[in-house]
């Protein structure tokens, strides 16, 4: 059986899939400036016989045609920047550049796909149609790798019917994965707020536009847009996690400076948010005689898991891994520009286990201890391969 066959190849090239892993663990590379790792994907795909092109800088795009005669397209991918993090972990391959690290586990994702491609390659007899291969940039940083990509064409020529990802989720034992269809995590933007009054003594603020106070009103006001003007049923965060009013015990400064972000899963929403936040922000600040400069950079859509790929998906990842290894996800209110795929074409992105309590490999993402059990890079392989053949009609 394929499937057999996809299980042995993945425990047979686990060993290179883990040595390819923590060479790029010790090597990260920030967002767009993936030059080594690009370098490094290309070798790969080169010593594989898969012939690729590059695409929105250091991106690369790899095509594998199986042997039996198929129109049917599938896209797979991979992100591979890393992020301004400085590694705490005692292992051998630790980050060798001071301040990068693969907190995010995108080493695994641009290892575990030069894996997957691997076992494709090596199967090409097996199966009809072509699998799209892409290794993307910047999914760390706006305006997102994804976007980037899809601009320069990477859905077309030929045009997938489909795109999968993956991602390390830390909270989820090794050997299983996570999924959910429908509205997966949040859009993202970001706010930046200066609020404007007139500084003084702090003993006579008669005297002054105070704009701390103007500044503290927006913070406390604006989370009315969350708890009264949006739906209940509708999952949306605003948070403030930079205040700056650089005065004194005894100051009031001219100017406070805000950032925040906004989070939802609606698009029409969104954009009414976003209005209604300016014109409280402002009127407030006039309000109370000063002013407001409100500033909204849209950030990543929400991701959406289309319906019955992600249920046919999962039916092919519970044959693969067995029912009780596919656990149920919630959503959640962090981003990921894999979202702009889906919001062109079907998509499925579902979380991979890489937890294990017994080794201490327990922390989060983007943080400095972060680290896997890599026994997951045999599922991470064998699974996605699977995944493409069976949604490939094989």
């Amino acid at each position: 059986m394929l499937k057999d066959k996809i299980r042995l190849l993945a425990e047979n090239i686990h060993g290179d899939v883990i040595i390819h892993r923590r060479f790029l663990h010790s090597n990260p590379e920030l967002s767009f400036q993936e030059y080594h790792t690009s370098a490094f994907v290309k070798s790969c795909l080169d010593e594989l016989g898969i012939s690729w092109h590059p695409l929105a800088g250091t991106g690369v795009v790899g095509i594998i045609k199986g042997d039996k005669p198929s129109d049917a397209v599938i896209a797979l991918r991979g992100d591979m920047d890393a992020l301004p993090i400085t590694e705490a972990n005692d292992v051998p391959y630790k980050s060798q550049n001071e301040g990068v690290m693969h907190a995010c586990g995108h080493d695994v994702h641009t290892s575990s796909l030069l894996g997957t491609a691997r076992i494709l390659q090596s199967l090409k007899a097996e199966f009809g149609g072509t699998v799209k291969l892409i290794f993307q940039p910047g999914e760390e940083k706006l305006p997102g790798g994804a976007n980037m990509m899809i601009q320069e064409g990477v859905l077309e020529n030929p045009k997938p019917q489909a795109i999968l990802g993956q991602h390390v989720m830390p909270l989820i034992k090794a050997g299983k994965i996570g999924m959910r269809a429908g509205k997966y995590m949040a859009s993202t933007d970001e706010i930046y707020v200066t609020v404007k009054g007139k500084g003084g003594h702090g003993a006579q603020p008669q005297q002054n536009i105070d704009p701390v106070v103007i500044a503290a009103n927006i913070i406390v006001s604006l989370q009315q847009i969350v708890s009264r003007a949006a739906d209940p049923r509708l999952p949306t965060v605003l948070s403030f996690g930079k205040v700056i009013a650089n005065g004194a015990t005894n100051v009031i400064p001219n100017e406070v400076y805000l950032e925040g972000t906004f989070r939802t899963l609606d698009e029409k929403w969104r954009a009414e948010a976003h209005l209604r936040m300016k014109k409280m922000a402002e009127s407030i600040a006039e309000g109370m005689g000063g002013s407001c400069e409100f500033n909204i950079v849209n950030g990543y859509p929400f991701l959406i898991n289309e319906e019955k790929l992600t249920a046919e998906v999962r039916g092919y990842a519970e044959d693969y891994l067995g029912k009780e290894n596919v656990e149920d996800l919630d959503i959640w209110m962090a981003a990921e520009d894999f979202a702009y795929y889906s919001q062109v074409t079907d998509a499925c992105f579902y979380r991979l286990g890489i937890r294990n309590e017994e080794r201490g490999i327990t922390s989060s993402v983007h943080t400095p201890t972060f680290d896997i059990d890599e026994t997951a890079l045999v599922c991470s392989t064998g699974l996605m391969a699977y995944l493409a053949v069976k949604r490939l009609g094989n």
